[in-house]
């Protein structure tokens, strides 16, 4: 088997795979296809994957971004914003915001800061979408002399995980979180860790097919008790 069919039979069944376990048969999801563009001419199979992944994150990040201003509606209201809808745009809209000129990990930083009076989802999710498009080299498209990072990657996936944490675990002054997210009260809702979960595998799936094409060695990271960020 060639070495871009069996790479593409990887990608798929990992996809099938993950698809699968984290997301029920619903009515409401649909397949879709891109039309066919004269540039993927210039494309390997590994940029259409990796250009394809990246698209996969953004849509779980607009959608993690939505469930979070649900959650937290007094956010979105901070930007001035005429609805939720217009607050998801701004934020998804590049180039990506940067609140307080913050980026990347500090912008996710920020979204905790007990003085930060701005807006915390925007802070937390421009955070991500800056660092991940860190980890593709800030660009959308790939051709055959591109090259994707296996370790910087890797190193956004766990990056990833530990704002999962934070999000989960920071609290303000008064005891509180500093964003509603997974569990409310009483209430558990699991959509948040299934969210986290695709956009972690989603890295790691593309940081192991990277290494595996240019044949380098991801040094693995043991998050500690004491979670930090790793560096891209």
């Amino acid at each position: 088997m060639q070495f871009s069919q069996r790479y593409s039979t990887i990608v798929l069944l990992s996809g099938l795979l993950a698809a699968c376990a984290d997301n029920p048969p619903s009515t409401e999801q649909t397949v879709t296809s891109e039309p066919f563009d004269v540039q993927s001419l210039a494309k390997t199979d590994i940029d259409l994957v990796g250009e394809t992944h990246q698209k996969m994150l953004f849509t779980d990040l607009r959608t993690l971004a939505e469930k979070l201003y649900k959650r937290n509606p007094k956010e979105w209201k901070k930007g001035n914003h005429a609805s939720l809808e217009d607050a998801l745009n701004a934020l998804f809209t590049e180039p990506y915001p940067e609140p307080e000129s913050k980026h990347g990990t500090d912008c996710i930083r920020l979204a905790f800061e007990e003085s930060y009076q701005g807006d915390r989802v925007a802070a937390f999710i421009a955070g991500l979408s800056t660092m991940i498009m860190d980890s593709y080299g800030n660009k959308h498209s790939y051709y055959i002399l591109d090259r994707l990072d296996a370790q910087t990657l890797y190193n956004s996936a766990r990056n990833i995980e530990v704002a999962a944490w934070m999000l989960r675990s920071k609290l303000d002054a008064k005891g509180q979180p500093y964003l509603q997210s997974s569990t409310q009260g009483s209430e558990v809702n699991l959509s948040f860790e299934r969210l986290f979960g695709r956009l972690i595998a989603n890295q790691d799936t593309i940081a192991q097919v990277t290494a595996d094409r240019t044949h380098r060695i991801i040094k693995t990271t043991l998050q500690t008790v004491m979670m930090a960020f790793i560096p891209l």
